[in-house]
């Protein structure tokens, strides 16, 4: 196969039929190295073409958490007391850099992640 620039959904397909075709050849031979080219040639037309967002900061301590299979106990301490973690996870309070420090050190989630404005929540209707 000659390598080219993936340019279109059909030279992205026709990409990643070869690269199925050739999953699992050695490092260092021909194939290998045709493997490897054309997998670094669909993760750059990925990223162009099927951006992924980041995620919203309070689901990314949520996931992490189930991760670890504990609760937002875990989170006392870090990001503040008992009433200031559940004011942070409802999203009536923000992330102050020093709690996105601490998640980032202690539970490994990205900054850039933790940084990112979450999504709004819904208003409270009040009945008068």
């Amino acid at each position: 196969m000659k390598v080219k620039p993936i340019k279109t959904e059909k030279d992205y397909d026709t990409a990643l039929k070869t690269i199925e075709r050739l999953w699992g050849s050695p490092r260092s031979s021909p194939e290998g190295d045709l493997l490897e080219v054309l997998v670094t040639l669909v993760e750059a037309y990925d990223q162009k073409h099927y951006p992924i967002d980041l995620p919203d900061p309070l689901d990314a301590i949520r996931f992490r958490l189930e991760q670890l299979e504990t609760d937002y106990g875990s989170l006392v301490g870090i990001i503040g007391h008992r009433t200031r973690v559940y004011e942070v996870m409802r999203g009536d309070r923000p992330l102050s850099l020093e709690m996105i420090r601490r998640l980032h050190r202690k539970f490994q989630i990205p900054a850039e992640v933790l940084i990112k404005r979450p999504k709004r929540r819904r208003a409270k209707h009040r009945v008068a």
